[in-house]
């Protein structure tokens, strides 16, 4: 019989052991009971605990932060250790794939998991990075985000950035099916049941010892009483007028007048320079971090709005930056004066991208910026030998949407003048996966720019991104999680691995067809940087039709091998293949739309992606695990399909 003994007592090292349990009583079915105790002397058996436990050395920084793993173990026990309770956990998982097991995507039908006896393990790692981790994003359901809290941790992401005050925007676009309500009706959900979930969801990342982090925007609502959550309504007629002088006071001055932005309160920044601005800003923060101890770090963030900033004469004195820097030295000064050790997070986000040029951070060590280049294209990654541009010139809300390049220089001035962790915060799993219909292209993307954080000074990526996105497969949220751990790893070999467990013996059949619909699509065509007459649209280029329309081709070849592979050993693989003929479907609808784009025939592009949206809705509930409908549909009606078609364009410049 085997046993696990837990040497700590910790909510972390409790799952640690259940899920250690489970999944070696799914191995070994007729193996035995696994008996579980709590036993800080035990000397055989699996044995769980901190590194320190069993006088292991710890080689990183700041234990809680820093996930070291350390696994000896022979067939009938061994040493599980970790830097903290939740680098258990990951210690155990990383056990269990030694041993054959993968988690290949969110829900029990990713699990892979092998029957068979286990081997001896030995295994020692100190992670890569010290940010790992997501933001909830796109449109959300419940489950679905339980599903996700419970396949990061499998991936050993150890951060989930928990958006807004409450997250109502993201859980209504999924409960209000929109863009598919002709397929299923709106079942809108209150702002009191997304409290009650996120909650929930907080006492799920807790379990596993997760860095939880949020706010980000909602700071300016907050402080001034109005409508915390971006995204929501715009303001009714008369609204503005029912706002106090006090409030409508604080209110950013545009074109001489202080109104709200595009008439929306959420999007519209405040007068910075006011004090009573700074003041009630700096309270909110600290009055949150007080109620909410269990958040590793608060970030505060602006309004969700770019060149909007306060043109007032006294605001105009200074960069967003500076003015930003004086309400965060207020918010550490009271922090420090409540004896709270909460961590605050900052961004290089839109005009806060330059630099302060006045004002300094008083103490560094309460800070984490996170670096967010939503300006850049996804076509290149920064390496040792890309050359740092010129700065762009900053204009008071007339700077230009900086390149991938340019967004680099701007963080080398950052690193001027704030000395603490810098970690990126980017968007690979928002809009722009859905520029690379095969995933293909996005995961290669991906494991550069994580090799790229290095090289650019950073220790870390949170991904603003739809917790549904494995369609065809889930490898480009795998090699994500991987390359953050082990920066070395090989993307072949990984990808490799990843698809002959999620496909089976035939898995080179399907990495061959989406290499195929990769190249077909091509990222930089998508991206609308490949159009031969650019000043007619950025996606005119009727050579190129040939090559999409073989995109059916492609299509057709996987519904055929799907026909020998309905049932196949794993439970996984299965669903995947399953998951591939939707998959097709989907491609020649992609491919439909794009031969217009290409064709320059914009408006009847249109016009089938919103047959598109309409049709394949019906397969939402199948694919919703996996698959962002609404956010696809944004993707293809709003910004691909939409006569312009460069977003970065459009909203930023």
């Amino acid at each position: 019989m085997l046993t696990i003994n837990k040497l700590r007592c910790d909510s972390a090292i409790d799952y640690a052991a259940l899920e250690m349990k489970k999944y070696l009583r799914m191995m070994m079915p007729e193996g035995g009971e696994i008996e579980i105790f709590y036993n800080p002397e035990a000397k055989d058996g699996f044995r769980l605990g901190l590194l320190e436990d069993f006088g292991l050395p710890f080689e990183g920084k700041d234990a809680k932060l820093d996930d070291v793993l350390h696994i000896e173990t022979d067939t009938q026990g061994g040493i599980l250790a970790g830097s903290n309770p939740r680098s258990v956990l990951f210690s155990v998982y990383r056990y269990l794939r030694e041993n054959g097991c993968r988690w290949l995507y969110p829900g029990i039908d990713g699990d892979y998991v092998p029957m068979q006896d286990i081997v001896p393990v030995s295994y020692h790692k100190a992670a890569d990075h010290r940010y790992r981790g997501f933001c909830d994003e796109g449109h959300s359901s419940q489950t679905n985000m339980l599903e996700c809290i419970e396949y990061y941790a499998k991936l050993e992401l150890n951060v989930f950035n928990l958006e807004f005050f409450n997250p109502i925007v993201y859980y209504n676009h999924y409960y209000n099916h929109e863009q598919n309500e002709t397929h299923r009706m709106p079942e809108p959900v209150t702002e009191e049941q997304v409290l009650q979930w996120r909650r929930m969801c907080e006492v799920e990342l807790g379990k596993r010892g997760f860095n939880i982090t949020g706010i980000g925007h909602g700071w300016t609502g907050r402080a001034m009483g109005f409508q915390e959550n971006p995204g929501g309504p715009p303001l009714g007629e008369g609204d503005f007028e029912k706002l106090t002088e006090e409030q409508r006071s604080c209110i950013a001055m545009l074109g001489g007048e202080r109104k709200p932005y595009s008439g929306r309160l959420n999007y519209s920044q405040l007068c910075m320079s006011n004090p009573l601005v700074q003041e009630k800003m700096s309270d909110a923060v600290v009055d949150f971090a007080k109620n909410h101890q269990n958040y590793t770090r608060i970030s505060f963030a602006l309004a969700d709005g770019n060149k909007n900033f306060c043109e007032c004469p006294e605001c105009k004195k200074m960069r967003p930056a500076d003015w930003r820097n004086i309400i965060l030295n207020k918010i550490d000064e009271k922090l420090t004066k409540a004896g709270l050790d909460t961590k605050i997070g900052f961004s290089m986000y839109v005009d806060t991208l330059f630099a302060p040029e006045h004002i300094k951070l008083n103490n560094p060590d309460r800070f984490v910026m996170s670096y967010c280049p939503i300006t850049r294209d996804y076509t290149t990654s920064i390496t040792e030998d890309t050359p740092v541009p010129e700065l762009p010139e900053y204009i008071y809300n007339g700077w230009k949407a900086p390149t991938t390049e340019e967004g680099y220089a701007l963080l080398k001035k950052w690193q001027e003048c704030f000395s603490g962790d810098y970690f990126c915060y980017d968007y690979h799993f928002w809009r722009v996966q859905y520029r690379d219909p095969s995933g293909y292209y996005l995961a290669k993307r991906i494991y550069e720019d994580v090799r790229s954080l290095k090289v650019m000074g950073m220790v870390g990526m949170l991904e603003d991104g739809s917790q549904r996105s494995a369609f065809p497969n889930g490898f480009p949220v795998y090699i994500y999680a991987e390359t953050l751990m082990n920066r070395d790893c090989d993307f072949e070999a990984v990808r490799a691995d990843y698809f002959e467990h999620i496909y089976g013996k035939d898995w080179q059949q399907v990495d061959a067809i989406l290499r195929n619909v990769s190249e077909a699509f091509d990222f930089e065509y998508m991206q609308g940087l490949r159009s031969e007459r650019p000043e007619f649209t950025q996606y005119y280029a009727p050579s190129r039709v040939p090559r999409l329309n073989l995109v059916h081709d492609f299509a057709a070849q996987l519904r055929y091998r799907f026909q020998a592979h309905k049932v196949m050993p794993y439970r996984v693989q299965t669903v995947s293949w399953r998951l591939l003929n939707r998959y097709s479907e989907w491609l020649d609808w992609m491919a439909d739309i794009t031969v217009l784009k290409a064709q320059g025939r914009d408006w009847e592009a249109k016009e089938v992606a919103v047959k598109f949206a309409q049709d394949f809705g019906k397969y939402e509930l199948e694919l919703e695990r996996y698959y962002d409908h609404g956010l696809c549909h944004y993707h293809t009606t709003g910004g691909f399909c939409a006569v312009y078609s460069n977003r970065a364009q459009v909203i930023f410049e």
